[in-house]
């Protein structure tokens, strides 16, 4: 089985977001969220290929795969042993655009937006 690792900056970004919802929403809501955030994750070291492969969605040449949980994209590599949980954008960020230089949004996600 491969081991789940994350990148310094999603350790970060997580770190972030803990800290945003505690002060909106408590420490238990926050706590509660990380944790189903990160248990979803771990399901990835038995069921690797479970998230949307980029490369098929967006006929694009990558190796990374993307799992959405709880409002955010959690963008992942499958090595030999281990797989790597590189970035993590919120729901409202175009994680195709900064990621790739390509928009992922349709007319009707940017209307809903406001962008």
């Amino acid at each position: 089985m491969r081991k789940l690792e994350y990148s310094q900056i999603v350790r970060r970004k997580l770190k972030e977001l803990k800290a945003e919802l505690v002060d909106k929403y408590g420490d238990e809501f926050a706590s509660k969220s990380i944790k189903e955030m990160t248990t979803a994750l771990r399901r990835l070291e038995q069921f690797a290929d479970s998230g949307v492969r980029i490369a098929e969605m967006y006929d694009i040449d990558t190796d990374y795969y993307y799992v959405f949980v709880r409002h955010n994209y959690f963008i992942y590599r499958i090595e030999p042993q281990k797989i790597i949980v590189a970035q993590m954008f919120n729901e409202r960020e175009d994680f195709m655009m900064k990621l790739f230089g390509m928009s992922g949004r349709t007319q009707e996600s940017s209307d809903y937006w406001g962008e």
